[in-house]
């Protein structure tokens, strides 16, 4: 089965497809505008690297498999690109078999339960790989997206990275 047979997933209100290096721009728009607390290497320099260009050169090389991979979130109203979701290999500390979920959407476009209807097709993507177990990574401050992983079934185990420079990271597990 080719990993792109299921894409895109769409929901009532959106579409999720591979991300394209066109979409670069709306990546950089994310780096920009993303929380000051967030460390400096996910964070864009103060020379505005990485570049939409660089940005656009490592979308190109991101591999997308049957139920894993980052897809670009569009509104089906309009086609516009508005953030990202999808499920990663290696991004849990001391877990290196886990998937962990990541999403990340514009502060223009927060607040409507997008993220949550993102996720929600995402997770069951993943599901119909035949993936079981999710994680998430949640900044202890990011009262949103713990919010997020809360309606779609996440609960902390217990496990805190500790970080007194940008804020203790709670270890989340569905399923």
């Amino acid at each position: 089965m080719h990993p792109d047979s299921a894409l895109p997933l769409v929901t009532p209100r959106l579409v999720l497809r591979r991300r394209v290096p066109g979409d670069a721009a709306l990546v950089h728009a994310l780096w920009e505008e993303r929380d000051p607390r967030v460390p400096a290497h996910r964070r864009l320099d103060a020379e505005g690297h990485p570049s939409e260009a660089e940005l656009a050169e490592a979308i190109a090389l991101e591999p997308v498999e049957a139920g894993r991979g980052l897809l670009s979130v569009m509104t089906r109203h309009d086609g516009a690109v508005i953030g990202y979701c999808g499920l990663l290999a290696g991004g849990v500390p001391e877990r290196p078999e886990a998937v962990e979920i990541s999403y990340e959407l514009l502060a223009s476009v927060r607040g409507r339960g997008y993220a949550t209807e993102a996720a929600r097709a995402v997770l069951a993507w993943g599901e119909a790989s035949g993936l079981g177990t999710v994680w998430a990574t949640v900044r202890e401050w990011n009262e949103a997206s713990l919010g997020v992983a809360s309606r779609l079934g996440f609960e902390r185990t217990g496990v805190v990275e500790t970080d007194a420079d940008h804020g203790d990271s709670l270890l989340l597990r569905r399923g």
